[in-house]
Parts: C-alpha cells; structure tokens; sequence
C-alpha cells in the first residue's frame, strides 16, 4: 500500500496518508478539517548499501563447486 501525500487548502499543513489505491482520496485536514488535495510525492530514493556486487558474490559455494567436480569425472 502507498503513501500518499496531501496539503491543506485552508491551513497548509501538510500531512502523510497510508492508503490502498482503491480507497477514496481524504477530504478534510486533520488538524483543521479544511479542505485537502493530494500533492505528488518524490517517494523514496535507492540506496545501495555495503560492499557492492561483484562477481564473487554469484560464483557457487565451495560444497557445490566439489560437487560438480566429482560429477565430471
């Protein structure tokens, strides 16, 4: 389910919703019950964490890699 983002018309405040998409937009601030429109969300950014993707990290484990070898021969 997304985040939706809304701005009131009568206050400004600004304000988070967690809604299904099929459920219908809010119509009043929380805080002031005034009138509200959903405004577009940037929404996450990537964050890559860590050491990076190498090939080591795809090659197959050691107990596979001897499995394979005795299969060969």
């Amino acid at each position: 389910m997304p985040t939706y983002d809304y701005v009131c018309n009568d206050c400004t405040e600004t304000f988070e919703m967690f809604q299904s998409m099929n459920d219908d937009h809010a119509k009043e601030c929380p805080k002031c019950t005034g009138t509200v429109k959903r405004v577009f969300s940037p929404g996450a950014g990537l964050i890559f964490k860590g050491s990076g993707f190498y090939i080591t990290d795809y090659k197959k484990k050691e107990k596979e890699k001897v499995a394979s070898e005795a299969n060969a021969a």
